[in-house]
């Protein structure tokens, strides 16, 4: 993937200024808007991959924005950042046309996993995903494996979209539970094990090489490698 091009609308400038830095340190292209009118300028003028938006700014509400910025034709994916983090909130952003939604405060590591993923996402809609033998096909929610077809429940399929939108990087339960169930902590953790678990029978078992990966201590990985 080339360079990441991020615009980041957000009004907490010593926020801004931490997530520039922490951009600029991993390589990312990231133009800072403090409030809603210079961001539709900036949007006007150069193609963003993604867009990370604050919920409330000083002109505007960030939802408004964001469908006005829907209504004007723009398609790149969109992370509502956010320290209202109710779930009445999370769905009015995903209803307004966001992407995801990320509660302050939070981690750097998680919001790259986060927009990587969201971009790869957009850049992957139309094609066939592979990783070793393993081939996914998300338009048409089809997976196999060494040309043998996987039945997958639909929480099955979006855990392993999830796992595939961010392999080679540990996911934890906790943004599994936020990403794949849109729940923060209501479900017992054991459930995501026990999910785990039946999703790894499927890809896994009977196969040479484990694609599904323990990381102990953080949570879980997708990738080609040894436990």
């Amino acid at each position: 993937m080339s360079k990441m091009t991020i615009l980041l609308v957000e009004d907490d400038t010593s926020l801004a200024e931490l997530i520039a830095t922490a951009c600029q340190a991993r390589g990312y292209a990231l133009t800072h808007a403090p409030h809603a009118t210079p961001a539709l300028a900036v949007l006007k003028a150069q193609h963003f991959d993604v867009l990370v938006l604050d919920r409330m700014l000083p002109d505007t509400d960030g939802l408004t924005l964001l469908q006005s910025i829907r209504q004007a034709g723009y398609d790149m994916p969109v992370l509502i950042l956010s320290a209202l983090g109710e779930v009445e909130d999370r769905v009015q952003g995903l209803q307004a046309g966001a992407d995801d939604y990320l509660i302050k405060p939070f981690a750097f590591d998680e919001l790259e996993a986060r927009l990587l993923a969201l971009v790869r996402r957009k850049t992957n809609t139309q094609e066939i995903l592979k990783l070793a033998d393993l081939t996914i096909d998300p338009m048409q929610r089809q997976v196999s494996r060494g040309g043998k077809q996987i039945d997958l429940t639909s929480r099955e399929f979006a855990l392993l979209m999830y796992l595939y939108d961010n392999r080679q990087q540990a996911v934890t339960r906790k943004m599994l539970l936020e990403n794949v169930w849109q729940q923060q902590f209501h479900t017992s953790t054991n459930v995501i094990d026990v999910h785990i678990s039946k999703l790894r029978a499927k890809i896994d078992k009977g196969f040479a090489q484990s694609l599904i990966h323990t990381m102990r201590g953080v949570g879980f990985m997708m990738g080609v490698g040894d436990e």
